[in-house]
């Protein structure tokens, strides 16, 4: 017997600084319909996904709470599984960087790479943002703060998270000698980077221009793998994290035999945020080693906000477990497939979401199993007999696009274009539906037809069988309920066959079938999820409720500079709610110009002129909105007012707070 074809398929890891939203869910959820498509269709397949757990996020997270970081990575991690089990992902390994066998591996390929020419030591400079956990340079950056002499002090990242200049030695990955062969690979196969338009993006934002070498190490960070050759140096993200869908197959190991068995990979599902990691860097680090390249990478669209990409801040994200747990698994497992196109953004709003969950899963598809069990119930004493072999017009009709919907569904569903596999197999729902319509069972009863009635509700839970088989990979609970209405066993090998006519029926429906998707009321629905939504924001803390429990040394508190000043000038920022721009003295001559938003606290500024105030002098001057800020008004908060802290004409103008 021949060996099983494989297919081997993977996510992203995740970093688990945070709970997943409904956008992390669609990678998830469409890496395990292709999974289960695959399996049915008889591939011996892995799917892969799992966390990447180190790098100087987490050190923050688990210091802000407390905790060492792998205790705050293993909690996290658990969540995620749990998550994963609650949407019925059939993940075949869970990879975690923090595993002992990662790690090992991980070190093994960096000194493979230092050894053989394609790392060495240098130094980096760079602009570094701990949110996004990258680094950028000054021309990357969105907004630049420059100091008086136009030298450039800080700034924010693309994402809008602010950056911090680092500078230290670290070991490079050679990129510039392998970009030749990349853009010839790309070129070689145009199928690799899907859909197309993301490889443009790379060869002219990346390659054209020319790679650089990729800083591939850290000293500034403590929580990562450490070199072995050079332990001051943790492994940066590229290797460590990237390196997983290797690892997680026991490469670098002594049995290494499902790598032998799966790489390399068929499918690498994306978002098309880090497409330039997963379509430079791991090619390289993989020409590197010597390793074929993967055969397909697919940069997915967002699940968007009307207010743009979804965003606790904004409160506008939305978690699995806020749909999951009042509208069940599959409305969301449906809902994710079907409301983004292949490769393009999906907009989400509990609107919509209410409606396709009313319109497609209780009114089309719900309906079509609810009307046909019931007839059979009414008509026949709920027993399906076996279809004719001759079918009529209409019945040939509804067969015809039975057999071209599941050519339309396979062709679809090969290249991961779920959504339009899901409007095919609508297709047959909607013509199962007016199948009804046509034929007139009840007329049929009526008039004394029974054969005729026999063969058109054969023909509808022939329909039924059918959608419940192509649903399953996507609806993972459904097509058991229907199955079990239709009075057949999901188990079974024969009841699953993928053909119109291909089951012989003789089997009795549930005598009292139920609604698999009751109706929802809209303006309920909406208005939970709306509130979920909003629940989810995370509330402002004040300065002082941000510092609670936190201790400084006397040494840190020496190094604040706070001085009494005079208001001089204080005027609106223009374009801004929030801001007023002073001008201050603050004695031999020092005058600074300072920014702080309290301006709904002082609608008429102009009170303030001639007081004096505390200031901190002595922070590094930052940009807000094209104006520089050259240090901070002291005030106090209560109730949410805030109050600048003013002084008396005691203290004198530039005395120092001690």
């Amino acid at each position: 017997m021949a060996d099983k074809k494989t297919f081997y398929i993977t996510t992203p890891i995740y970093y688990p600084s945070g709970r997943l939203t409904i956008g992390n869910a669609y990678t998830t959820v469409a890496a395990d319909s292709m999974a289960r498509y695959k399996r049915g269709q008889g591939y011996d397949t892995f799917f892969l996904t799992g966390t990447d757990e180190h790098g100087l996020k987490i050190e923050q997270k688990a210091e802000k709470q407390g905790i060492k970081p792998q205790e705050f990575v293993d909690k996290m991690a658990a969540s995620y599984k749990k998550l994963w089990k609650s949407l019925d992902i059939s993940y075949d390994k869970f990879i975690r960087t923090t595993d002992p066998e990662h790690v090992k591996s991980v070190q093994k390929i960096f000194e493979r790479l230092l050894k053989q020419g394609d790392i060495y030591l240098g130094e980096y400079t760079g602009w570094y943002s701990v949110e996004d956990e990258e680094y950028f340079t000054e021309s990357q950056l969105a907004e630049v703060y420059k100091d008086d002499d136009g030298n450039v002090i800080g700034g924010k990242a693309p994402s809008g998270h602010d950056v911090q200049l680092v500078k230290e030695p670290s070991y490079f990955l050679k990129m510039s000698k392998y970009a030749d062969r990349l853009f010839k690979y790309y070129k070689e196969h145009p199928d690799f980077i899907l859909p197309h338009s993301r490889e443009k993006e790379m060869v002219n934002n990346f390659i054209k221009p020319g790679l650089e070498d990729l800083s591939v190490t850290r000293t500034t960070v403590n929580w990562g793998i450490p070199v072995p050759s050079d332990p001051k140096h943790v492994v940066y993200v590229w290797i460590d994290a990237l390196s997983n869908y290797i690892t997680a197959l026991g490469y670098g190991t002594d049995d290494d035999s499902l790598f032998k068995k799966f790489w390399p990979a068929d499918v690498q599902l994306v978002g098309k945020e880090i497409m330039r990691f997963h379509t430079i860097y791991w090619p390289v680090m993989l020409m590197a080693l010597g390793l074929p390249l993967p055969k397909h990478i697919i940069g997915h669209g967002w699940v968007l906000m009307k207010d743009g990409k979804m965003s606790k801040s904004k409160g506008n994200a939305v978690y699995p477990e806020t749909i999951t747990n009042r509208y069940g698994v599959d409305a969301l497992r449906y809902y994710l497939m079907r409301a983004l196109p292949f490769g393009s953004d999906g907009i989400f709003t509990p609107e919509d979401f209410v409606e396709r969950v009313n319109f497609d899963l209780a009114n089309d598809l719900g309906n079509l199993l609810n009307r046909t069990v019931s007839m059979i119930n009414q008509y026949q004493d709920g027993h399906v007999a076996a279809a004719p072999e001759k079918q009529d017009e209409l019945g040939a009709d509804l067969k015809s696009v039975a057999d071209q919907v599941i050519k339309d569904y396979k062709k679809q569903m090969d290249t991961l274009h779920f959504s339009q596999a899901l409007d095919s197999i609508w297709k047959l729902i909607s013509r199962s539906n007016k199948y009804i319509d046509e034929t007139t069972p009840w007329a049929l009863n009526k008039a004394g037809k029974n054969d005729a009635l026999s063969r058109v509700l054969s023909n509808l839970a022939e329909s039924l069988r059918l959608i419940a088989i192509l649903i399953s990979p996507i609806m993972t609970r459904t097509p058991v309920k229907m199955f079990e209405q239709l009075g057949l066993d999901w188990d079974s090998t024969a009841e699953k066959k993928l053909g119109f006519g291909d089951f012989s029926w003789d089997t009795t429906v549930t005598p009292a079938p139920k609604p698999i998707f009751p109706r929802l009321k809209t303006n309920v629905e909406v208005k939970y999820i709306k509130e979920e939504m909003a629940k989810a924001k995370p509330k402002k803390q004040t300065r002082s409720q941000q510092n609670q429990g936190k201790q400084i040394g006397i040494d840190d508190f020496d190094k604040v500079k706070i001085q009494v000043g005079k208001i001089l000038a204080v005027e609106p920022v223009q374009g801004s709610k929030k801001l007023l721009q002073f001008q201050l003295d603050f004695g031999n001559g020092q005058e600074k110009q300072i920014l702080s938003g309290i301006r709904k606290f002082y609608p008429n500024a102009s009170e303030l002129l001639n007081k004096k105030v505390l200031a901190v002098t002595n922070l590094k001057p930052r940009k807000m909105l094209g104006h520089i800020s050259q240090g901070m008004l002291l005030s106090s908060e209560k109730g949410g007012a805030v109050k600048l802290a003013i002084v008396g004409d005691e203290h004198e103008i530039g005395a120092e707070l001690g």
